[in-house]
């Protein structure tokens, strides 16, 4: 499958500082890529880049195999985006507001009007005043705006900011719709880590301007050798006792629900035929996967994200 979008060694420099330090990474129609970084880290500097509001140092930005530096109109014309809550004319309808902008736009029929707003779920809604919508619906609003000339690639920078949970998982859930459903490359960058870790396929992580690596979300959160698991036992201090008889070098805690090991998966069975063996009943063995957060504190340090 051909990426959709290229970023090949991309470098911003502004005066003496090198702000973003030899960027690459691709992305691919029908995935959900979220770009993360802590503050100050380069993240909306490579988004502008993207987009082409602010020229590239060095390197190439290719979408659909056109470099954005050497054709901005043909690049451009495959990118769709919105930037944190869109602005719409309130004082109109859903509808209206699509119309209005569907005249910048070579192309975009009444049917692919109504295409786009059935995709993002607010046919029953086009029709009423944007002053009357939800923030969230807005948001949709915005989404069927950015889709109107059909582009390739969805970047969506803070698409969740100011919802509330409802809210939230509604632009999760049309996000992945129109991944899977209409083959869009969607870019999408959060504060919001276990949301992204639902909504996305890969991340990328972007620390001092540099790439700290993109891998897909369930490889990031479960690339150690290590892995923690919970046995929920009936008698805990027992299972203390023979554990630390039987494996003096694991690491045991006592949950409120059991014991909590530190160990590999060959390990596991071994564990609960001890367990077994010496009367313990094991009620039930879950694997404790580290959160997207968890893991994005451990790669960057700690640092706030932005």
């Amino acid at each position: 499958m051909q990426p959709v979008l290229q970023l090949k060694n991309v470098k911003k420099t502004i005066g003496r500082k090198e702000i973003i330090k030899g960027i690459t990474f691709d992305v691919y129609p029908g995935e959900v890529f979220g770009f993360l970084g802590p503050n100050g880290a380069g993240k909306t500097t490579t988004i502008r880049m993207l987009v082409g509001l602010m020229s590239i140092t060095d390197g190439e930005v290719i979408i659909k195999g056109t470099n954005i530096a050497k054709n901005f109109e043909q690049a451009v014309q495959h990118i769709g985006g919105i930037v944190e809550n869109p602005e719409m004319y309130k004082f109109l309808t859903g509808y209206q507001n699509l119309v209005h902008y569907a005249r910048m736009v070579k192309g975009v029929t009444k049917e692919r009007i109504l295409e786009v707003t059935k995709l993002v779920g607010l046919e029953k809604r086009i029709n009423d005043k944007v002053k009357t919508y939800s923030l969230g619906m807005r948001q949709r609003l915005g989404v069927a705006q950015a889709l109107l000339h059909s582009p390739s690639i969805l970047i969506l920078d803070e698409p969740t900011n100011g919802l509330d949970p409802a809210g939230i998982r509604e632009v999760r859930d049309y996000v992945r719709k129109l991944a899977r459903e209409e083959g869009l490359a969607v870019i999408v960058s959060s504060h919001l880590l276990s949301e992204m870790e639902m909504m996305c396929d890969r991340i990328g992580i972007i620390q001092n301007g540099s790439l700290v690596g993109v891998q897909k979300v369930t490889e990031f959160v479960s690339e150690e050798a290590s892995i923690r698991v919970q046995f929920l036992v009936d008698d805990v201090e027992k299972s203390l006792s023979i554990l630390s008889t039987k494996y003096p070098a694991l690491e045991v805690l006592r949950t409120e629900k059991g014991i909590e090991i530190l160990t590999d998966h060959e390990t596991i069975p071994r564990i609960n035929t001890s367990l077994v063996k010496n009367e313990i009943q094991v009620y039930g063995i879950m694997q404790l996967s580290k959160s997207l957060e968890d893991r994005f504190l451990e790669v960057t340090g700690g640092s706030g994200i932005g």
